[in-house]
């Protein structure tokens, strides 16, 4: 987005106790990827020429979490404060470059914002990022003079009653030149009621040597909230999913409630789609256009082709499913399953590792695993493909307009010849051939002199 030589550090060192959690708190997540993972996501799209994370509790497990993050990591042994940790990164820092300093807890940042406050800073000033808030209690506050100018930034614990009562905060967000930042991290002090290095102690110093601070401001104050507690947590998970609905909207997608969606992963969506209440959209999704799908319905890592229905309590989990299929309600459609289009999968139907021909018909009480189907085949309500033989599992194959009668049981290894017909309550374990009605199961019986067992007195 900017053209500005910069680079970026990241702040995730701290502990987060009052997330009560034994993971880091920059690994919990919002939308399905963790803070970290989305404060790096937005620095990327400025083209840094380098990435700092600055690390320390928990810092084996966010290096694991996030090692194909291209970034550089810095370990912050000591947690000493903010302007302590800015400083471990200053070593990997060129003195040419503006430097970003971003927060691995505050996810929502957006990359124009940020642009915006690198380009202020490449005229040589510093620029920092406020807001003001209805309750600023916690933040440190903006400091200005008669004239507007910021002259410093008080923490909380050390302000007055007066400065209590300013409204403007800081964010901690900030962009320098990195000569500059290096030579006021050398002066920075611990003299506070905290007895930490500030960051934001700068500000003073640039004011005392002449250099000019300016404010840039967020678009939404969601932008700059930071994850502290699990409270926190969710508004900010609420936040950002509104984000997506109104994006979604903006593209011509129906969402019946926005807030009751939501988006854990990334999303190709086509028009005229309708997402209906409490759906989950998780992983990489592409649902093409004309597509409705109903309320609680889940779906992973897969591909809605266009036209498809899919009625309420569905769950579709790295599956494929062709154009104009009617699904559900209570289908299941599990990892390597491909319908190829015009299907019916209907209640409490589950497919897995299976390929549906054109236009077959699978609707009620089925599993379907590890098969090849043909095309308009009508599997009748409580067919089972038994695929497992307690070691391996084996395929069923199944030709082109077969039919199975109700409670049938096909055995793989298996094939079911085209145009077969398998009577109803049927155990196949041999081969059906080709447009034939197979039938395997006992001959009924009905004994004459029996009578039902009565209850004893």
């Amino acid at each position: 987005m900017t053209q500005q030589h910069m680079s970026v550090v990241i702040l995730a060192a701290g502990q987060g106790t009052r997330m009560k959690s034994k993971q880091p708190k920059v690994l919990h997540a919002i939308g399905g990827k963790s803070l970290l993972g989305h404060v790096i996501h937005t620095a990327r799209q400025l083209n840094p020429q380098q990435t700092v994370v600055v690390y320390g509790h928990g810092g084996e497990q966010v290096k694991t979490a996030l090692a194909n993050e291209k970034v550089l990591w810095v370990e912050q042994l000591q947690q000493l404060g903010t302007g302590h940790a800015v400083d471990q990164a200053t070593p990997l820092l060129s003195d040419d470059h503006i430097i970003l300093v971003l927060y691995g807890d505050v996810p929502l940042i957006n990359a124009v914002t940020l642009a915006d406050l690198v380009k202020q800073a490449s005229s040589g000033c510093l620029a920092i990022l406020t807001v003001h808030l209805q309750d600023p209690h916690g933040y440190g506050r903006i400091v200005r003079d008669p004239q507007g100018h910021i002259q410093r930034i008080v923490e909380q614990k050390d302000a007055s009653r007066e400065e209590l009562a300013i409204s403007e905060i800081n964010t901690g967000i900030l962009a320098v030149s990195a000569k500059r930042l290096k030579a006021w991290l050398k002066q920075l002090d611990n003299a506070n009621a905290q007895g930490e290095y500030y960051l934001t102690d700068i500000i003073a110093m640039a004011v005392k040597d002449g250099v000019a601070v300016k404010a840039a401001h967020p678009a939404s104050e969601d932008e700059v909230l930071g994850v502290n507690s699990r409270s926190q947590l969710a508004h900010l998970e609420r936040a950002y999913q509104r984000q997506q609905a109104e994006s979604l909207m903006a593209k011509g997608v129906t969402v019946i409630d926005p807030n009751r969606l939501d988006v854990r992963g990334s999303l190709e969506i086509g028009q005229d789609v309708t997402l209906d209440v409490n759906v989950v959209l998780e992983g990489h999704v592409v649902i093409e256009s004309d597509v409705y799908i109903g309320p609680n319905c889940v779906i992973r890592d897969s591909f809605i082709g266009q036209g498809v229905h899919m009625q309420a309590m569905c769950v579709v989990d790295q599956a494929k499913v062709g154009a104009n299929s009617l699904i559900g309600p209570y289908s299941r459609l599990r990892p390597g399953a491909e319908l190829k289009g015009d299907n019916h999968i209907g209640n409490f139907v589950e497919v897995k590792n299976s390929v549906i021909g054109q236009g077959s018909k699978v609707n009620h009480l089925t599993y379907i695993g590890d098969t090849d189907m043909g095309s308009g085949v009508n599997i009748g309500a409580g067919t089972i493909t038994a695929n497992y033989d307690g070691a391996n599992k084996h395929r069923t194959v199944i030709g082109d307009d077969a039919s199975t009668g109700s409670n049938s049981v096909l055995v793989a290894p298996v094939t079911i010849g085209n145009g077969a017909t398998i009577g109803a309550g049927s155990v196949i374990a041999k081969d059906a051939p080709d447009g034939k009605l197979t039938v395997a199961r006992a001959r009924q019986v009905t004994l004459e002199h029996w009578q039902r067992p009565k209850k004893k007195k």
